[in-house]
């Protein structure tokens, strides 16, 4: 699996980012890659001072970052360089499989959603939350972000948590993860 790592987005980035890359690398070792995406000076300061680097690891620069009070839509068309865009175009080019970022949710749903789209049947973007219960985990899709969801958005959540559960159920037999 390669990772694209929006290291720009969240409280304490990008050290906290780096060091969350850093385990994840240490925990999962069928991790191919993490690509760093932010400003290239601030990731390189950050990986030395947490002692990050190797094969498994990849700098990719980003000029801009998106703020966590911008407005998320003009922020994906307007900061065509920021790191949480790039993260999402590594995506779309087929170089990662996944993308991550603490940073502003609306811009990372917009980003997605607009570089990315929706599946089939679905009209909103929806956030999905693991809660652990006594059974193990459940999902809550759209945790309210979307104050005003109609009943086939309801539907569409549901798509999107079964297709979460079956990337995840595939992820679990292939990493041997335990939830």
């Amino acid at each position: 699996m390669k990772i694209a790592l929006d290291v720009m987005g969240g409280d304490n980035a990008p050290d906290i980012n780096v060091d969350g890359a850093k385990r994840a690398l240490q925990d999962f070792p069928l991790i191919e890659k993490i690509y760093l995406v932010g400003r290239e000076e601030t990731v390189r300061s950050s990986c030395d001072r947490w002692g990050l680097s190797g094969p498994r690891v990849e700098i990719v620069p980003a000029a801009e970052v998106v703020e966590m009070n911008e407005s998320g839509l003009l922020a994906v068309r307007k900061k065509k360089n920021s790191s949480m865009s790039i993260s999402v175009d590594l995506v779309k080019s087929g170089d990662a499989d996944a993308v991550v970022s603490a940073g502003n949710t609306g811009a990372a749903v917009a980003a997605a959603t607009v570089k990315l789209r929706l599946l089939d049947g679905v009209e909103r973007a929806g956030i999905v939350t693991q809660l652990p219960n006594e059974f193990g985990v459940c999902n809550v899709t759209d945790t309210g972000a979307n104050p005003d969801a109609k009943p086939r958005h309801l539907v569409g959540y549901a798509v999107m948590d079964l297709a979460f559960w079956g990337v995840l159920f595939t992820a679990n037999r292939c990493l041997r993860w335990e939830l």
